[in-house]
């Protein structure tokens, strides 16, 4: 029997905090941690999802391995009787991308959303049984944010009481689904409602794809997989698909009109259901990212981190053990925020889903006035949080993704990459679980809103609307006219911003009538203030303080905002100014997002939190991710007078003593997450730290190494050798 040897016990030992209190943080609640850690080992001990050789697999055996497990999750789902809870925790430590993720947490939402209640009586039985499999086709080959520029058509035949879902060119073709391409027998399909001649905008239709007999596909369907994506594994393991439709009909009732209906006759109607109560989805998915992403880069901070007190390199003296490359500061300067980040996120997490939770409610009792902020903001937070946790390139300003739309200039940020590189030439092999990580989590940069126009979507939310709070800048003319640009222009050449636009009038109005803003833009109340303030840091233990560190992000965000609303005033045309601006507009929206995380984070802090240690191993956390954020972007926070060069100077100073104190806590601020090592799927992230051994164990499991000699050997490489090549076949 083997014995375990916790080669990181010396790390643990040095904890000045409770670690299982913590876990309780993390986790949410004791409820959460209890549910979480339940289905995580339970998927942990299963051989039935082992990860084993998954990187190694060819495309086909790698999807078959897939719906085996996804079967087997199902199976044990109904041997346990488990709460659809406990279910969705179960599927997400399968830790493998499948169709399921796609039927359950898109298809069956948006029955549910947007579905009567005779079509979800009718549908959600069969969906919740499996009895029907389903995915989510919208995007398409040649539209994905721009949804109002979807080609697919939905033609009423008034004759047959049918709807005919058609694909009328190329790319019109449903693109990217997941579980469309070999798995999904139904799909909410996206397409323009015509009817007697007259569009009346994007609907979805409830579609069968295929049969349920032999799973071939139905007359008319055209359905397959689009091929291999990024990275080893990954999500290779997803049917992502191609779909046309030739003519396919559907009965009138399979249009899902829990808000617009059409009659037997072919009459558009709107129901008394409001509108809004569907952008309430998009909202609750978003926050859901949001949450993923502190997940994601929290499980490469672990491997990281672990592997960091794990590794040694340089430093021996005397004959002595070489130095623990966690202790250099140049990796704690690289690492320690990222573990902050982790956190940060966590907790800005916790809070939009209180937020979804809030806008639900108020939903329901037909309260929207919360709608429009909850939207913008979980828009921001989910472009910010993806971008950093994965890796957003640098793009120039002025390259172009449509003919009219140019691209910002966004500074770079990443977190799993960064992961990997902290980690040094093992972090590259996939037994570290960081190639495979990077390459799942990177297309949330993409899905659900990419995260270029949903930085715009934020900024002007903020850089307009609060410039008409009464004072000082007599700007309620430049902010009704910017609105009033937007409410005209092409939607295809600006997307998703007309909802925003709408926003942005209602907000004026209220504005411009003495009532000030809330929520997450209420600093924006305190403008002349925050216009004027000076930093008063003395001292880098200044910069500790929470009031302090609020009020220079508030004022740096204020004041770009106004900068940006100014300079779009003196240019010829709103249009003009947008286009120009656009890379000034995209860092005011980054600055205002940041600002909301160290907000969240500093309300954290406020609570009751119990536990030996904890609450000052949270404090030093948050100090380390705002003033990591104000020595990143000290070019915005000097430039706008939020803070003096000498004031930048003292953040460096109270970064160094932050990370010595947070250095004896490193290990046991990862051990909080509580993954198991099934989960992180890391030889070098392996809890007992155990990692030459395994690592050397990992390689010979590859099938290269299978024979000694290569395929090959004798009809290349041995007539190279023996320079008989030119009697070879090459």
């Amino acid at each position: 029997m083997e014995v375990v040897v916790d080669h990181l016990a010396d790390e643990r030992n040095k904890a000045q905090f409770d670690v299982d209190a913590m876990k309780i943080v993390w986790a949410g609640s004791q409820h959460d941690f209890n549910v979480t850690d339940r289905m995580s080992r339970l998927v942990a001990s299963d051989p039935a999802f082992s990860k084993d050789g998954r990187t190694m697999l060819g495309r086909k055996e790698l999807v078959k391995n897939t719906l085996r497990k996804a079967a087997h999750a199902w199976k044990r789902i109904i041997e346990l009787r488990l709460s659809e809870e406990e279910a969705n925790k179960l599927r997400n430590f399968v830790d493998e991308p499948a169709f399921t993720d796609l039927h359950w947490g898109m298809f069956i939402p948006a029955i549910k959303g947007q579905g009567t209640d005779e079509q979800q009586q009718k549908w959600l039985p069969l969906a919740f049984k499996m009895q029907i499999i389903g995915c989510y086709a919208q995007t398409e080959l040649g539209h994905g944010s721009n949804v109002q520029g979807l080609e697919t058509t939905a033609t009423f035949d008034p004759l047959t009481d049918e709807f005919i879902i058609h694909s009328p060119t190329l790319t019109s073709s449903k693109w990217w689904p997941g579980g469309l391409g070999k798995v999904s027998t139904h799909a909410v399909v996206y397409a323009r409602l015509l009817t007697d001649g007259q569009e009346h905008g994007v609907h979805g239709f409830i579609v069968q794809l295929r049969s349920l007999d032999d799973h071939s596909p139905l007359p008319g369907i055209t359905v397959g997989d689009i091929g291999m994506k990024f990275g080893n594994g990954a999500y290779n393991t997803m049917d992502n698909g191609v779909l046309q439709f030739d003519h396919v009909r559907i009965p009138r009732n399979q249009m899902l009109m829990r808000v617009s209906q059409i009659t037997r006759e072919g009459k558009v109607t709107q129901s008394d259901v409001p509108r809004q109560l569907v952008y309430g989805t998009m909202v609750y998915v978003r926050q859901t990212i949001v949450a993923d992403a502190s997940c994601a880069l929290s499980r490469a901070v672990c491997i990281a981190t672990r592997y960091s007190a794990v590794r040694r390199q340089f430093g021996s003296q005397n004959g002595g053990p070489e130095t623990q490359v966690i202790d250099y500061k140049t990796q704690q300067s690289r690492l320690f925020p990222l573990l902050a980040t982790a956190y940060a996120y966590r907790f800005v997490g916790e809070w939009l889903k209180w937020l979804y939770t809030d806008v639900t409610q108020r939903l329901q009792a037909n309260d929207f006035s919360t709608l429009p902020e909850a939207h913008a903001c979980t828009a921001g937070l989910k472009s910010l949080t993806t971008s950093t946790t994965a890796l957003f390139p640098d793009m120039a300003s002025g390259a172009v993704t449509d003919s009219t739309f140019p691209l910002f200039a966004i500074q770079s940020e990443d977190g799993i990459e960064e992961c990997r590189k902290l980690c040094g030439g093992h972090g590259y092999l996939c037994s570290s679980g960081l190639p495979e990580l990077f390459a799942v989590y990177v297309p949330a940069c993409t899905y659900e809103g990419d995260n270029v126009v949903l930085l715009l979507q934020i900024l002007v939310d903020i850089s307009v609307m609060k410039l008409t709070h009464p004072g000082n800048f007599n700007s309620i003319p430049l902010a009704s006219s910017i609105s009033m640009f937007l409410l005209q222009s092409n939607p295809k050449s600006f997307p998703g911003l007309l909802g925003v636009a709408r926003f942005l009038m209602k907000t004026v109005s209220q504005l411009g009538s003495g009532k000030n803003p809330v929520g997450t833009t209420s600093y924006m109340g305190r403008i002349e203030h925050l216009m004027q303030c000076q930093c008063d840091v003395q001292r880098a233990e200044d910069w500790v303080k929470p009031s302090v560190i609020l009020e220079a992000f508030e004022a740096r965000a204020c004041r770009m905002s106004v900068a940006c609303a100014r300079n779009i005033s003196k240019l010829p045309s709103q249009e003009e100014g947008f286009t120009e601006l656009s890379s000034d507009l995209a860092e005011a929206a980054v600055a205002h997002c940041q600002l909301i995380v160290v907000s969240k984070f500093i309300e954290k802090l406020q609570q009751d939190i119990p536990g030996k240690g904890v609450k000052e191993q949270l404090q030093l956390l948050c100090g380390i991710y705002a003033l990591f954020l104000v020595h990143k972007y000290q070019g915005d926070f000097l430039s706008t007078g939020s803070i003096t060069p000498k004031q930048a100077s003292l953040v460096n100073d109270q970064l160094r003593s932050l990370y010595a104190q947070l250095r004896p806590n490193a290990i046991s601020l990862v051990d909080a997450f509580n993954y198991t090592d099934h989960y992180l799927g890391s030889v070098l992230g392996r809890y007992d730290g155990n990692v030459y051994p395994n690592l050397y164990n990992e390689a010979w499991k590859d099938p290269l190494n299978d024979s000694v000699v290569p395929d090959g050997y004798h009809e290349y490489i041995y007539p190279m050798l023996k320079q008989q090549l030119r009697n070879a076949r090459l």
